[in-house]
């Protein structure tokens, strides 16, 4: 995936490299998986302002993501990269072999074409499959982690966020988060293999941020 630098047209933009837009396979997203996306412009059910300073931005459509990944056993083909407006990292379509589309949370190095799959047997520990903590090796850098068995993935789901698993005691697996944190999370919650995508995020080139 290729970066650019800016060209500073601010302070805050001296330095900064963000991620250039390559990876990226199409810009049509899938309707079935589109949601409206309203907003009250700071207004209540009268239409009366009742917040100031809020509104304006461009119209945006909020994309369905399966946070849950609970399609087990079922392989799908990955059929496009998409940028998402509403978060950081790039999303992934997949197309399962039932016939079923739905969007994830892209890792870095999934390609269109490639195979992923979720569940806790026969799943091999690769980029894009999702499995238990209890399947997956030590040491193995991890992403879009459940709390709790079936809530859906609530940590390390923003552009270039990843964690790793670091130990294993009984019903418990020792987590490194991406803060620094070691968290003991049940082995029996679903983790995604990889590093979450990164899109417009800032990377740190050069010792320059």
């Amino acid at each position: 995936m290729s970066v650019r630098k800016l060209k500073p047209i601010t302070s805050a933009q001296r330095f900064r490299v963000v991620n250039g837009f390559d990876a990226i396979t199409t810009d049509k997203p899938e309707k079935s998986l589109l949601a409206p996306n309203k907003r009250s412009g700071g207004r209540n059910s009268q239409g009366k302002m009742t917040m100031r300073y809020l509104g304006g931005g461009h119209k945006k459509k909020y994309r369905i993501i399966d946070f849950k990944r609970d399609k087990a056993g079922i392989p799908a083909e990955v059929r496009s990269i998409q940028y998402d407006p509403n978060r950081t990292a790039f999303i992934a379509l997949l197309n399962y072999q039932d016939g079923e589309k739905r969007y994830i949370i892209a890792q870095n190095g999934l390609t269109v074409g490639q195979k992923v799959v979720s569940g806790d047997s026969g799943v091999s520990p690769e980029i894009g499959n999702a499995m238990p903590l209890s399947q997956i090796p030590l040491g193995t850098i991890i992403s879009c982690i459940e709390l709790r068995p079936g809530q859906g993935a609530v940590i390390a789901r923003s552009a270039g966020a990843f964690a790793q698993l670091m130990a294993r005691d009984g019903k418990f697996a020792t987590v490194k988060l991406p803060s620094g944190e070691t968290r003991l999370i049940l082995v029996n919650c679903l983790a995604t293999i990889g590093v979450v995508s990164n899109s417009d995020h800032q990377l740190v080139v050069s010792g320059k941020a």
